[in-house]
């Protein structure tokens, strides 16, 4: 195991969580990132469950409970801005407030991760993996900017659209399930001068809405916007611009009341804009050979499950100590990988399915009422789909 070199693409979460499991137990690391530098913005996300134990092993649960958002409730308003339902128990985002569940910003949390590393783990931005040729012994990597390396075993890391995935294992339309929904996120001031809160938007019959939540000591906001289609992914996504992006949003929201003409006004002008479909990863195997897929890459449960990252993280701290256990054999390992996780994986995966069709069915009901029923039933299913993997010691 000591010495054995492994190329992680991606350094958003898993990428980095593996890498210091990996550097840990002696190997030499090398994550490789598409972006010129560590990505700003994102998704407020959440740590639950086994990933707390994972990152309390890491010795970095203690920052990330101080990064927290640290909400104390939510709010639900109509067309007007008339609060309609109001709580200081759960958020819509991060679930019931007095639990033990942390919920914090994506590159909060990514930049604890790539923090917890040592010196041993190589991190090299603005270059990707341009092409892959897997031998007996090694994997000859040849990069985007022209370097060729070899390593013993390459990990992708790189969420649902991976470009790795692609090249190793086929065509992303064999894989991804889209579940009719595409979400949009960016930040703006927190000029609703909320504190530690969350609103969200919503009206009776609406097939989208809108959430709005004071971050980083209410000293901004982000907006998440979520719109019903069916049209597939590689056709609104494949090749457009940001910008495009963003028109498809303005179109989706015209009609929107509230104050979502000023929220997309400030989108305009978003750096950190990210809009994406909410689909499902579903693979027979997330390895082949010497490859092994991470997270989103080959198991994306979609936001609709709320456990993304932490399913990421347990992946991370499983396929680091499947190796560790193997001695590097990485045959050995990915195959223990796969067994020890893939029911925790898809115990995730149908909740998002039955999450979803729990989010339908509130649809045409009265926001007031709806929200309080549906959190209540979706909690105590997840509660029993979180805790459904005991870590190992490895």
């Amino acid at each position: 195991m000591r010495g054995t070199r492994v190329l992680i693409s991606g350094a958003s979460i898993g990428g980095p969580a593996l890498a210091y499991w990996l550097e840990r137990y002696g190997c030499a690391v090398t994550v490789v990132e598409r972006a010129p530098e560590p990505r700003p913005g994102g998704q407020a996300i959440d740590v639950r469950g086994p990933a707390l134990e994972v990152c309390e092993r890491m010795g970095v649960l203690a920052g990330i409970r101080r990064e927290s958002t640290g909400l104390r409730g939510m709010s639900v308003v109509d067309d007007d801005g008339k609060e309609v339902y109001s709580t200081s128990e759960r958020t819509a985002t991060g679930g019931e407030i007095a639990g033990p569940d942390v919920e914090i910003l994506r590159d909060d949390l990514s930049s604890i991760l790539r923090a917890a590393g040592g010196g041993g783990i190589g991190y090299v931005y603005d270059d990707a993996i341009a092409s892959i040729a897997q031998g007996s012994d090694e994997v000859a990597v040849t990069f985007r900017s022209g370097a060729r390396r070899s390593f013993d075993i390459v990990v992708a890391a790189e969420g649902v659209h991976s470009s790795t995935r692609s090249m190793v294992f086929g065509p992303e339309e064999d894989f991804l399930h889209h579940l009719g929904v595409y979400l949009g996120v960016w930040t703006v001031p927190n000029y609703l001068g909320l504190d530690r809160w969350q609103v969200v938007y919503r009206t009776q019959g609406s097939t989208w809405g809108g959430l709005v939540m004071s971050v980083r000591d209410n000293t901004e906001a982000r907006v998440f916007i979520g719109y019903h289609s069916d049209e597939p992914p590689s056709r609104v996504l494949g090749g457009s611009a940001v910008s495009d992006r963003k028109r498809l949003v303005a179109e989706a929201y015209a009609g929107a009341g509230w104050e979502m003409p000023r929220m997309l006004e400030y989108m305009w002008g978003a750096p950190d804009f990210h809009f994406d479909s909410v689909s499902q990863i579903r693979m027979d195997s997330w390895t082949r050979g010497r490859v092994a897929l991470l997270g989103d890459a080959g198991y994306c449960g979609s936001p609709m499950s709320g456990q993304g990252t932490s399913m990421a993280l347990v992946g991370a701290y499983v396929l680091a100590g499947e190796l560790k256990a193997a001695n590097g054999d990485h045959t050995t390992a990915f195959a223990a990988y796969e067994r020890e996780l893939r029911p925790y994986v898809t115990a995730n995966q149908d909740f998002a399915l039955s999450n979803k069709k729990r989010m339908e069915a509130t649809l045409e009901q009265d926001p007031a009422t709806a929200g309080p029923d549906t959190m209540a039933e979706g909690l105590a299913e997840a509660h029993e789909m979180i805790h459904s993997l005991t870590l190992k010691d490895y």
